[in-house]
Parts: structure tokens; sequence; C-alpha cells
């Protein structure tokens, strides 16, 4: 998988922001086991800890309108208490926007919500909200948090995301984990290829690229090859596999995935 189609040919292009790849730790799921008993444990903040020193560059915790596992007194716990930069994932509300702006974390990320749904389902719909989107995102940039924008990889979306003024997007890359995981390989391939070819344009337009959503120790090398892509957000891969290797040793083995499919593609200055 690691060598799946021309990766390394986009050196030769425009300057690619390389550097290290940024690894955001999703804990949600951390939350979700404890609020399947009740009480405090395990305690989202102790595993953001434990990411932290396995190598995390950062914490994503997805506050839902239904809290069905992030809390808002675990964001004020990791607002107060984290050294990490805290991603803030949540739904384009009012209500979400006024917690934002209450607590200023380093990053938002707005992605679509659904009662219904087990996690978040496709990406963000830009195109056709762009002008209640640019006016949302407006104060929260002037509040000095990062702004990113949870994207299908398509050139619609991207080109709406640039317009509204959001400085990021974030790829959403379980249409290929999916495929790779269901052993649908043509389409697997396909994905990888639209969202290389999406994480290109988007860098184009001056946008900041990340990915996340599914991807796992056999399916992040090829993202984590993509030049454009600067931070990828993991999380319930982590928390599973932590069952079985312990946390710990789950983000190391991921944050090494990483790092070295940036080193094969990019040679061994890049990490």
């Amino acid at each position: 998988m690691a060598g799946t189609g021309s990766v390394g040919d986009a050196a030769q292009g425009l300057a690619r922001p390389l550097g290290r790849l940024r690894l955001g730790v999703n804990i949600d799921h951390v939350a979700t086991i404890r609020n399947a008993r009740g009480g405090g444990h395990p305690d989202p903040l102790r595993a953001a800890r434990m990411a932290e020193a396995a190598g995390a560059d950062g914490i994503t915790a997805h506050l839902r309108e239904d809290r069905r596992h992030i809390t808002d007194s675990d964001i004020a716990a990791l607002m107060e208490a984290l050294e990490l930069p805290l991603n803030l994932e949540m739904a384009a509300t009012d209500e979400m926007q006024a917690i934002a702006l209450r607590h200023r974390p380093h990053a938002v990320c707005i992605v679509p919500e659904k009662r219904e749904e087990r996690t978040t389902e496709g990406g963000l719909e830009v195109a056709a909200d762009e002008n209640r989107l640019a006016h949302f995102i407006a104060p929260l940039r002037e509040a000095g948090c990062r702004v990113s924008i949870f994207i299908a990889a398509d050139r619609r979306q991207i080109e709406a995301a640039a317009r509204i003024g959001a400085p990021v997007i974030e790829l959403h890359t379980g249409a290929y984990c999916d495929a790779h995981a269901e052993g649908r390989l043509a389409e697997r391939d396909t994905e990888l290829a639209r969202l290389r070819e999406m994480a290109s344009f988007a860098h184009s337009l001056g946008l900041e690229v990340h990915a996340g959503h599914g991807l796992t120790f056999d399916t992040v090398a090829p993202v984590a090859a993509f030049p454009e892509v600067m931070e990828l957000n993991i999380g319930h891969f982590l928390v599973g596999e932590a069952i079985f290797s312990g946390l710990d040793s789950a983000i190391r083995r991921m944050r090494e995935a990483m790092d070295r499919a940036r080193r094969e593609a990019f040679g061994e200055g890049v990490a």
C-alpha cells in the first residue's frame, strides 16, 4: 500500500510544506467507554496526557450536541490542564460557537452532525451553505482559533471552503479506509487517487491540508506520504487498538508509521 501511486513525484512540483507530519489523537471514545458505565473512568484527560508522552502533537475532542461521549466538563478540564493544542470538533450551531468562543481552543474543526449517526458520516456540505458558514467561522477566527472544515475530497467543496475564508480543510478519508477494509481494492485505489489529487488542489488554493477518519496501521502510510498533508487526526482505531497493546504502544506505532512513510517518500531529512 505504501507505494500506491507516484506520490514521490509530487516533490518535484510546487514548494510543499513537508516538515513533521503532525498527529492529532482523538480521545472521544475514551469518553464513550466511560459513559457506558458512568463515573469517571477511563478519564479522557489522562488519555490526552498519555498521548502527549507517546508522540502526539495535539488532542482532538468532538463535543456533540447529544453529548454521547465528550462532555462540557471534559472540554473545560482539557483546556485547563492540557499542554498540547486542543482541536475542538463541533457542529456549526449557535450553542457550539458560544462554547468555542468561551474556551478559545487552539483549533476548531467544523463537522456535519446527525443525531442518528454512529459517527461523523461524510464531509460538511459547504458549497450549499456558504453564506451562513462564512458568518459562522468569522468570530472564531477573530478569537484566534485555527478554523478547519471537515469535507469530502471534492473540488466543489474545497473551492467553497476557500471562498468562505477557512484557512484549513480536513479531508475525509473514510471511503478510502472502508474500501481497503472490505477488500475492494480497485475502489480503494480510486479513492486514494482522489484524495491525493484534492490534497494537491487544496494546497494550490493556499489551504492547509489535514486528513482523517478511519485511518489504521494498514491505511495510514499512503496518506501520510502526501506532501501537502500537514496533520492527521486519528482516534477510534487507536482507542480500539489500546485494548490489545495499550494506548502508549498504539500511538507510538502510528507515529512511527507516519514518520516512516514521510521518510520513504521524501528522504531521511523529513519526519
